[in-house]
């Protein structure tokens, strides 16, 4: 939905979700992913799947690629993580990845709510292990300390766009 396009990933905990609403706040176009273009399917063929897991946290890819080829809006950024990224990151103008020290993300998963992805114990091991890993995140994204202050996570980012 903008000229530029910006996904904005990382693990759980990372603060994609804080990124985005203080990005609004902003007066920023930003898109909350995980809410507006997410559901359960296959990473593949995007074919929906009757079992919730992270690894069936995919995005609408035609949805998406809709919303990129609008331009009403100077800049606009997607937040959230996605199991499928491989099938529309080429369409970004750039990729900012978020991430923290393990002391921060430990205590982000101790103050994460039980009903939220990362707040219950096997939930929380997961993340840590993606977290040492990596492996659930775009590889070529310009790392952000996103354990500083969110107003300086989005001062960063906006920065960089720029």
């Amino acid at each position: 939905m903008g000229k530029k396009n910006y996904l904005i990933e990382g693990v759980s905990c990372t603060g994609k979700t804080s990124v985005c609403n203080e990005l609004q706040k902003r007066g920023y176009h930003s898109i909350h992913g995980d809410r507006e273009l997410a559901y359960q399917g296959d990473p593949e063929t995007g074919k929906r799947t009757g079992t919730a897991s992270h690894e069936n946290h995919i995005w609408d890819v035609e949805k998406v690629k809709s919303l990129i080829a609008n331009q009403d809006h100077e800049v606009t950024f997607f937040c959230g993580g996605s199991r499928n990224y491989s099938k529309f990151i080429h369409l970004f103008d750039g990729v900012f990845v978020l991430e923290v020290d393990s002391a921060t993300l430990k205590r982000r998963l101790d103050d994460r709510p039980q009903d939220e992805f990362g707040g219950k114990k096997k939930e929380r091991e997961f993340v840590l292990r993606l977290h040492q890993t990596k492996e659930d995140i775009p590889k070529d994204g310009i790392i952000i300390d996103a354990a500083v202050p969110i107003g300086q996570v989005v001062n960063d980012i906006v920065r960089r766009c720029k």
